[in-house]
């Protein structure tokens, strides 16, 4: 009997032994993608916007992406639990790969933009998808394994997109960096297409964990609720992502803009309570579990704007270091980050998911505190020490709430709740891009006088070493994002403390 359960579990999770190592690999080749794609462009920018102009708007090639990615998560996570994992992301991978053809071709900025939207599209159901199925083919003593993998990812992906961005960019043409997407996925649609072969499932809803599943008699697609959420989401964050960069932040557009977003939360709200199966259900925010999770998560997307943003320019600017330096001081958190994610299990294994969790947030707090009392003007191991413990902090934060999110739900119910972390995460980012640089340009502002920020600092930086009252400023307005992050990371831990249960309820697998 003990020899024949591995065969029935591996059944059950849609895949033969010898095909699951494929179906990985696609799914590692798939995550790669969303990973690389930001890091490998951003280092090309100065050949694009002087091949094809469009310097005032060049910021919408990342921020377009943002919003596509941001809002369609929800989306297609509910999109995986009606019609199956394989076909939503085999869709998504295709959608991306024609929005990167498509970016190749472009022949000004705005038709580039337009296409970096359409990898946008794809790129939400790669990274939500990929989480999911993850979950799907592990059980949960093995998923830290799976979900380690995928860190690693994410940390080589950091590390080498820009490398691999500018010795295209340089060497070949700007354009390679789309066009490299074309054979990666490929591959992945590939093995996706051949190897992953899901089980026919009944389709079943709970509201509440403890309560018996109930079957579906019909699969009716919420698309009024999807179209909903796509204009508010895509609204909101383009309040978040302009304000204070395009225009004003006390100005008509932002007035107008935030007004929409939030006549559209009425909107989201009346439809969703009216669908019979809505894109954001309500028991997403009912369990106090992914409630708590989605919030803490939260929390962390914005907390990760603190090194992310503001760390290299502080590197350059006040610690004196070289670009690749700098970006080197940034990456060793990509180091101890998926280290630590691959070891959290046997943390979580003995005090349970939200214990690890609060130890690794309230860790990454006091990290985050330390960081504006370094001295000045500081050595580079310093930063460097501190982003290493950060990382490992992180890691030992994020892993175990989405496995433990992913323990708590069944199969029909399972893209939805990882869907939901991840765009509360995608979100927290935004609006931490958003606040702290509002933080940000006001200690410039207040410390060089007249209408001072971040980004015309760091342009009169490109003419030579700053001024010594220019770095006193940019170490304080770094000092007090870090600090904003730390209290971030303070309302993660008392989000986890008050409202997720000590022991999260893992639902019995079969």
């Amino acid at each position: 009997m003990g020899d024949t359960q591995p065969a029935i579990r591996q059944a059950a999770r849609g895949t033969r032994p010898g095909r699951r190592g494929a179906v990985v690999a696609a799914l590692m080749l798939a995550m790669a993608l969303a990973a690389l794609d930001s890091t490998i462009v951003s280092t090309a920018v100065p050949q694009i916007v002087g091949d094809l102009g469009g310097f005032s708007v060049f910021s919408w090639l990342f921020s377009g992406y943002l919003l596509a990615v941001t809002v369609t998560l929800p989306v297609y996570g509910k999109l995986s639990d009606t019609f199956g994992r394989k076909p939503v992301l085999v869709a998504g991978a295709a959608l991306f790969l024609l929005g990167s053809l498509l970016c190749a071709v472009a022949w000004n900025m705005g038709a580039l933009i337009a296409f970096r939207v359409v990898q946008g599209l794809g790129g939400g159901a790669l990274q939500g998808t990929v989480q999911t199925l993850a979950a799907d083919l592990y059980p949960l003593e093995e998923r830290p394994k799976i979900q380690a993998r995928l860190s690693t990812v994410w940390a080589v992906s950091a590390v080498a997109g820009p490398g691999v961005g500018g010795v295209l960019a340089a060497y070949a043409d700007w354009r390679w960096i789309f066009l490299v997407n074309l054979p990666i996925g490929a591959l992945a649609l590939w093995l996706i297409v051949r190897h992953l072969h899901e089980p026919q499932r009944r389709m079943c809803i709970r509201d509440r964990p403890e309560e018996e599943p109930k079957a579906a008699t019909r699969t009716r697609v919420d698309w009024a609720g999807a179209l909903a959420v796509f204009a508010c989401g895509g609204v909101l964050l383009t309040a978040l992502v302009q304000g204070g960069v395009a225009w004003p932040w006390l100005s008509a557009p932002s007035a107008a803009l935030f007004g929409t977003g939030l006549a559209l939360v009425g909107v989201v709200v009346l439809v969703e309570r009216r669908a019979a199966e809505p894109i954001i259900p309500g028991w997403v925010w009912r369990r106090p579990t992914i409630a708590a999770v989605n919030l803490a998560l939260g929390a962390l997307g914005l907390l990760m704007v603190a090194p992310t943003v503001f760390l290299p320019t502080y590197a350059q600017s006040v610690l004196g270091l070289a670009p690749v330096a700098a970006g080197f001081v940034l990456s060793v958190w990509t180091l101890s980050w998926p280290v630590s994610a691959a070891l959290s299990q046997h943390v979580y294994r003995r005090i349970g998911f939200r214990d690890t969790a609060m130890l690794g947030i309230g860790t990454a707090a006091l990290i985050l505190f330390a960081f504006p009392f370094l001295p000045y003007p500081g050595q580079a191991w310093q930063p460097t020490l501190l982003m290493l413990l950060l990382g490992a902090a992180l890691g030992l934060f994020q892993l175990p709430l989405i496995v433990g999110v992913q323990s708590t739900v069944g199969w029909a119910e399972r893209g939805t709740a990882t869907a939901s972390v991840l765009f509360c995460r995608q979100t927290g980012q935004t609006v931490g891009a958003a606040v702290f640089g509002a933080i940000a340009n006001g200690v410039l502002a207040a410390r060089l006088g007249g209408a001072q920020d971040l980004d015309s600092v760091t342009r009169a930086l490109d003419a030579g070493p700053a001024p010594e009252a220019t770095r006193h400023a940019i170490a304080d307005a770094v000092h007090a994002v870090y600090l904003g992050a730390a209290v971030a990371a303070a309302v993660a831990f008392l989000v986890l403390l008050v409202l997720a249960p000590r022991r999260f309820p893992v639902l019995e697998e079969s």
